[in-house]
């Protein structure tokens, strides 16, 4: 018994062969090529993968799209994505890169591709796939975020700040801009404009710990010690686990004549971080107000100690003098 196919297919060997053959030759000019569906087909389920966090599946699709359709930079793109999400930057970095040279005008690419670079602390060469990005996209504000930030860590604060103006401009009302701004304005020594900044960013989006423990940090430097101890505590109440948090508050209760809340803010800070020779420092400082002369020589040798075991830092560095 033949199936309804094998009937089907009897049926025009022979009489209907030439309307057989016209026929397909319709349906081909009236409809796409089954090699252009499977591409788009597997472009969206890709992309469905992707969007639904099948991480694995949206890896192997990818593999296998890529190598039927090198040339395709939607494919490569959305591939690197899935090796960034899994938690394979080199990959990413490679597929993103190819879909920029695949296709030099597609803005997301070269935004993800900076993200990827971001996320290695490639700043200089991260800059450069956001200004790319920017050209194609300049409304995009996010991007003008990630090219200040990337600025920043690579000692351009005065480009940050202009990115991060524009960034506020497009969109008011974007995370952590006011903040982002201020942190810009603080690695200048320009702390009254930091200070505005930090607490135009409180208003608009609440107590966050960085914002909170900043505004702090920019009050002590600018001689406000009480009004910095303030926010500090409360950094602290927030972030209990940072380490410069606590140095800070310590710092700030030594210069205000606080020497027994100085030693506890500070001896959380070198239990929190053993390395870091600046809390030494303060300490020794805090002991002597508190008259315990041997104790305070010998935070001293420790401050020293650390301090020449400390390697040099580049960029935004972060070690302190005292």
């Amino acid at each position: 018994m033949t199936s309804f196919l094998q009937r089907a297919a009897s049926s025009f060997a022979r009489p209907h062969r030439l309307r057989l053959a016209l026929i397909i030759i319709l349906l081909c000019l009236a409809c796409p090529s089954a090699h252009t569906q499977t591409q788009a087909g597997t472009r969206q389920q890709l992309l469905q993968d992707l969007e639904s966090g099948h991480l694995q599946d949206a890896v192997l699709l990818g593999q296998q799209a890529v190598s039927r359709w090198p040339r395709d930079p939607l494919f490569r793109h959305y591939l690197g994505v899935a090796y960034f999400k899994s938690g394979d930057a080199k990959q990413a970095q490679e597929q993103l890169t190819r879909a920029c040279d695949l296709d030099p005008k597609d803005s997301a690419a070269h935004f993800d591709l900076a993200l990827v670079l971001l996320s290695q602390q490639n700043y200089v060469v991260a800059a450069t796939e956001l200004e790319a990005s920017i050209q194609i996209t300049p409304s995009n504000a996010l991007a003008h975020v990630l090219l200040g930030r990337a600025y920043l860590n690579s000692n351009r604060s005065v480009q940050a700040i202009d990115e991060f103006k524009t960034a506020l401009k497009l969109d008011p009302a974007i995370r952590l801009g006011h903040y982002h701004l201020g942190f810009a304005y603080g690695s200048l020594g320009r702390n009254d404009e930091a200070i505005a900044e930090y607490r135009t960013e409180l208003q608009r989006s609440g107590e966050h710990p960085e914002v909170v423990y900043e505004l702090g940090h920019s009050l002590l430097e600018s001689g406000k010690d009480a009004e910095a101890i303030t926010y500090l505590q409360r950094a602290a109440q927030l972030d209990p686990k940072d380490p410069n948090v606590w140095y800070n508050l310590g710092k700030a209760q030594v210069l205000s004549g606080h020497a027994a809340e100085a030693e506890a803010s500070l001896r959380k800070s070198i239990e929190l971080n053993a390395k870091d020779p600046s809390p030494h420092y303060q300490l020794a400082r805090a002991l002597e107000k508190l008259e315990r002369a041997d104790e305070a020589r010998a935070e001293r040798e420790r401050f020293a100690e650390l301090k020449k075991a400390q390697p040099a830092t580049a960029g935004m560095a972060t070690a302190r003098d005292q």
